[in-house]
């Protein structure tokens, strides 16, 4: 069941932090994970006593071509053995039971798992069975509590979805992708010398037509027109589209 061939060609990413896996109970949701991590940049994955044994089939029929995680996964019989090599160790925690350590979100988990790895130090990240979660004798192998702060009246996280917020969380907090930007396809913003062209063009077949006819409104209203193409970022394919619309419509209207 192991040493599968394809699947995505996933590899360790230096300074990425393990995802622990604690008594996992089932296999599919072994392979959501590692799905989860695959999209997150998280590679290696340990598993702490998984009930039904691994490996399993079904783990590698979930992970939607992350195989080479499960391939690379260790078993563990016990915690202090999936963490003995680790320096800093943080556990996620819906509901902190009287348990005096640091509790972070997951971006700011994010922020020190990247600041460990920084150093060359290695981090986990130890995730509970579906049913409870972390009991207090695992959380206390951990340095930090994570907790995510989601809608008070429902805080309800499967397995691969916590999984996934701390993979993206990691993933983002070294991401460079501009929070916005314009999907221009084969074209490219216009530059204002092609806007004012197009304004110029404009304007005059709205006086050629009689559109601008009132002299006492026109000044407002040949701002307003051009308030309206320069206030976001038009193309140059859009306003080689425009250019034809004015035309025919002027060619059209002589044509009378």
């Amino acid at each position: 069941m192991t040493g599968r061939d394809g699947g995505a060609a996933l590899a360790p990413i230096e300074g990425a932090p393990v995802v622990v896996l604690v008594r996992p109970q089932l296999a599919d949701n072994i392979g959501a994970c590692a799905r989860a991590m695959a999209n997150g940049g998280l590679f290696a994955l340990r598993l702490v006593a998984p009930r039904d044994g691994w490996p399993q089939d079904k783990a590698w029929r979930n992970a939607s071509g992350a195989d080479r995680i499960l391939d690379a996964a260790t078993v563990h019989g016990t915690l202090a053995e999936a963490v003995a090599d680790l320096h800093h160790v943080f556990a996620t925690c819906p509901r902190p039971r009287h348990i005096i350590k640091p509790v972070l979100t997951a971006r700011g988990a994010a922020a020190e798992l990247r600041a460990v790895g920084a150093r060359g130090l290695r981090a986990g990240v130890l995730f509970g069975p579906e049913r409870a979660g972390l009991d207090n004798d695992d959380m206390a192998a951990a340095d930090a509590l994570v907790r995510f702060p989601l809608n008070p009246a429902f805080m309800s996280l499967n397995l691969a979805q916590a999984v996934m917020v701390v993979a993206y969380e990691w993933w983002l907090a070294d991401d460079g992708t501009a929070p916005r930007r314009l999907m221009t396809n084969e074209t490219r913003v216009a530059t204002k010398g092609e806007v004012e062209n197009f304004l110029t063009h404009l304007v005059a077949e709205l006086d050629g037509c009689g559109f601008l006819d009132n002299l006492p409104k026109r000044p407002g209203m040949v701002r307003n027109i051009r308030h309206f193409f320069q206030r976001g970022e038009v193309t140059e394919q859009e306003l080689r589209t425009l250019h034809g619309v004015v035309t025919e419509l002027a060619r059209g209207r002589r044509g009378q």
